[in-house]
């Protein structure tokens, strides 16, 4: 077992099995950082499309669009398939909602955390 300050007990396991997920929660909202890279996410979730056309969208170089998408891919979020000539860039929804489920265990965490202050607040305002 180890002891986290202020936050329980764990066992080693469960502590390990976090850092992995954490490490790449982290490389999720690392991708998600970015006004451009979500763009470029609701974009290709609509229809894939090749780092050229992206590039067209933005007032930027085509270099610094195939950088976002390589953020991108890195962290999961798209994946590149080759169509003929073309590379195209598509959404992986599974990814989206894997950022939507670390968020949403988040908030269970904190709303039980407020909880359990509602109740130890509530005990010392009615005194036994």
């Amino acid at each position: 077992m180890i002891a986290l300050a202020g936050s329980g007990v764990l066992n080693a396991s469960a502590l390990t099995y976090n850092q992995v997920v954490v490490g790449s929660v982290d490389q999720l909202f690392s991708g998600l950082a970015d006004p451009t890279r979500r763009d470029i996410l609701r974009r290709c979730a609509i229809n894939a499309s090749s780092v050229s056309r992206l590039a067209e969208a933005y007032p930027m170089s085509f270099a610094a669009v195939q950088k976002h998408v390589a953020v991108l891919e890195r962290a999961g979020l798209v994946a590149k398939e080759r169509r003929g000539r073309e590379t195209l860039v598509r959404t992986e929804a599974a990814a989206v909602a894997r950022a939507r489920r670390a968020l949403d265990e988040l908030e269970d965490l904190w709303r039980g955390r407020v909880a359990r202050m509602s109740e130890v607040l509530s005990e010392e305002g009615n005194p036994q």
